[in-house]
């Protein structure tokens, strides 16, 4: 899959990209430090989140997935099957459903919700959050599975 080119205002086209988790950081996680660093960031957050057993879809949005130079960090949102319980978490994973733990550990603003939870459905759940602060909307990126890539998360 190929990622759109960015807008000329530095964004993503409007729209849901798809893209894997290797695409996503050979696109986004170079060039300044702070990319780098926020890029690993996500990396850890995707494994985490796989790891749970319960992981359906995975959003990346935010100044991550722009051309800002150092974006501060990275924001997810994730949607888990109906079958997740947050409650039975431990260590690294329960600080991720957690949204102001996850700031402060994994340097992201994370969100979430259960697919059966997904106010209008999964895909009218994810486009929500191509809206930005001020007004207007940009592309997002959700990741997914790599074809190719037969390694297992968090091995």
């Amino acid at each position: 899959m190929r990622l759109p080119d960015f807008t000329d205002s530095g964004e993503l086209p409007l729209g849901v990209h798809r893209a894997t988790l290797r695409e996503t950081l050979a696109r986004f996680a170079v060039g300044d430090p702070q990319r780098i660093v926020v890029g690993e960031r996500l990396e850890r957050i995707y494994h985490v989140a796989s790891a749970t057993g319960h992981l359906a879809r995975f959003v990346v949005f935010g100044s991550f997935v722009t051309d800002k130079p150092a974006p501060n960090d990275v924001d997810v949102f994730l949607i888990m099957d109906d079958a997740f319980d947050g409650n039975t978490l431990h260590g690294e994973a329960a600080l991720l459903f957690d949204h102001a733990a996850a700031d402060v550990h994994f340097g992201a603003s994370v969100f979430w919700v259960r697919r059966l939870a997904a106010f209008g459905g999964e895909q009218t759940t994810i486009e929500y959050w191509q809206a930005k602060r001020g007004g207007g909307r940009r592309g997002i990126i959700e990741i997914v599975e790599d074809t190719n890539d037969h390694e297992r998360p968090g091995t």
